[in-house]
């Protein structure tokens, strides 16, 4: 006899940080309209300067989209800032670390 088993995760939530990564990088091309594949994010570049070569706006941009998306509210005069978004891992282990959704 087989029995089915329920999945235990929402298919919203990833199953893995490694899975978070690719959603997070497909959601900062989505919401910038990068012309760079998501798969093509190094995961510890930087996203500011030299890294993807995003500024203060694109930053905004992406913390309105991670708050929708997560549940996690970032604020724009926060000290944290630089390093929650120091490059996508960072960024992705702040969501994991203060999701609510």
């Amino acid at each position: 006899m087989s029995e089915k088993v329920s999945p235990l995760r929402q298919p919203t939530v990833p199953a893995s940080a490694a899975a978070l990564l690719r959603e997070v990088a497909g959601l900062i091309v989505q919401a910038l309209n990068l012309d760079v594949a998501p798969a093509d994010i190094d995961a510890d570049a930087p996203l500011y300067g030299e890294g993807l070569g995003l500024d203060s706006i694109d930053i905004l941009e992406i913390a309105l989209v991670v708050s929708k998306q997560y549940g996690v509210q970032l604020r724009a005069d926060s000290e944290e800032n630089e390093r929650i978004f120091g490059s996508l891992r960072q960024l992705a282990d702040y969501i994991t670390a203060h999701r609510t959704k």
